[in-house]
């Protein structure tokens, strides 16, 4: 998980307040202080430029899948947001999106401290970081390979744009997904009845310590994936799978090659990708960066019982990528080893070294700038991503995840 399970909240006063506990987790109340505006001295951070040939395009999906409600909270339908970042053949005349939406920028230093405490509440322009997509550009008419993308547990989709940007610059469809109720904020087009425009995780804790939460997280996560490769086949057809009938960039549902699928997540999303492949094959490989392949154990000091994908194994690649930091890296050891122990396995494992969790993720780039502004001590820095230099770990990543697609999905 993407520090939900790392920390406890409940111990503050702070957080306290923010709580209704109920069920084995919180929600968070409805009616959060709202953040003063941004000011000309809060910090803008920045992210990495891609290194591929490919000037790229992003656009935003809302999906709603009427044959699911949801797990969290009592909507009658199953809402799920993504971006797609592609290849585009011209940028001119698109503006370049920003990471973030204002709605769910703003509400980010209320949510994500309570996951990430080493992260500051105040001094930092969320909706100022900019992207290097461009808006609704005209997409290359080329059918390429499509990766999906699930982010840690109780993190947003937009803390994986910088792989996401590098990948589609070197010619692959990226299709980020939130996790709604589960993601920390996630910005829909509108509000609705029972829901604000921006939903806030019901998360306030460690979906590991409660068995029953984390397969719905993983099960939710999963049939979510399933739903957004069912809407990219509809985009594929020559349709709109957009619920409000938005306008579509020019040549997208040219775009996709979907004979040619693979799925690569941070840590609860790590977890979604190794499994969503073992369930459904039109996942040709996948990247587990640091999720358990197990269920959380029923008892506190117990194994938990092995996923499929980790029990039976996978006749397909998957890369298993983790940091020699990682504080549950003991807890994680059982089921990676399961997964690496069958026979004829297509499973390999990689290490980053002086690094953790969160080096997975834009926070990688992100916990330097914080530090050298003088809102993260190294310290706490060291605690999120580690002390490896991002100019050392951003290639790195970016190297072994593009290589491991490049030989099992090429884009050529």
């Amino acid at each position: 998980m993407a520090e939900v399970g790392r920390r406890t909240v409940t111990s503050t006063a702070a957080a306290a307040a923010l709580l209704l506990v109920g069920g084995g987790f919180a929600r968070a109340q409805s009616a959060n202080p709202a953040r003063p505006a941004p000011t000309t001295d809060d910090v803008t951070l920045r992210l990495p430029a891609p290194s591929g040939p490919h000037r790229i395009g992003v656009t935003t999906l809302y999906l709603v899948d009427r044959s699911r409600r949801d797990p969290w909270e009592p909507l009658p339908v199953r809402e799920v947001m993504v971006s797609v970042f592609y290849p585009a053949r011209t940028v001119r005349g698109c503006p370049i999106a920003p990471q973030m939406a204002a709605g769910a920028a703003a509400a980010l230093p209320h949510i994500d401290p309570l996951f990430h405490r080493e992260l500051p509440t105040t001094g930092v322009n969320w909706a100022a970081t900019r992207t290097h997509a461009h808006t609704g550009a005209p997409a290359q008419p080329v059918r390429r390979p499509v990766l999906l993308y699930s982010p840690g547990g109780g993190d947003p989709r937009t803390l994986g744009t910088g792989l996401a940007e590098e990948l589609a610059s070197r010619g692959y469809v990226v299709v980020t997904i939130d996790h709604p109720g589960d993601g920390s904020e996630v910005e829909f087009p509108h509000a609705r009845t029972g829901r604000q425009q921006v939903r806030r995780t019901v998360f306030r804790g460690d979906p590991r310590t409660d068995p029953k939460i984390f397969r719905t997280m993983i099960g939710t996560r999963i049939a979510d994936t399933r739903f957004v490769l069912d809407q990219l086949a509809v985009l594929a057809a020559g349709r709109n799978p957009d619920a409000l009938g938005r306008p579509l960039p020019e040549a997208l549902g040219h775009a996709l090659d979907l004979r040619r699928v693979g799925m690569y997540g941070h840590s609860a999303g790590g977890t979604t990708a190794a499994q969503t492949m073992y369930e459904d094959r039109r996942i040709g490989a996948a990247i587990d960066l640091e999720g358990f392949l197990d269920y959380a154990p029923e008892k506190p000091g117990q194994e938990g019982k092995l996923l499929p994908v980790a029990h039976y194994g996978v006749d397909r690649p998957l890369l298993l990528m983790g940091t020699d930091g990682f504080p549950e890296k003991q807890a994680l050891e059982p089921s990676w080893s399961a997964m690496l122990a069958h026979p004829r396995s297509h499973t390999r494992r990689r290490q980053l070294s002086n690094a953790t969790h969160g080096v997975f993720t834009d926070y990688a780039v992100f916990a330097p700038q914080l530090q050298a502004a003088g809102l993260m001590t190294a310290v706490e820095r060291n605690s999120l991503i580690g002390a490896i230099d991002p100019a050392v770990s951003v290639p790195m990543v970016r190297s072994a995840v593009h290589s491991f697609f490049a030989r099992h999905l090429p884009s050529h």
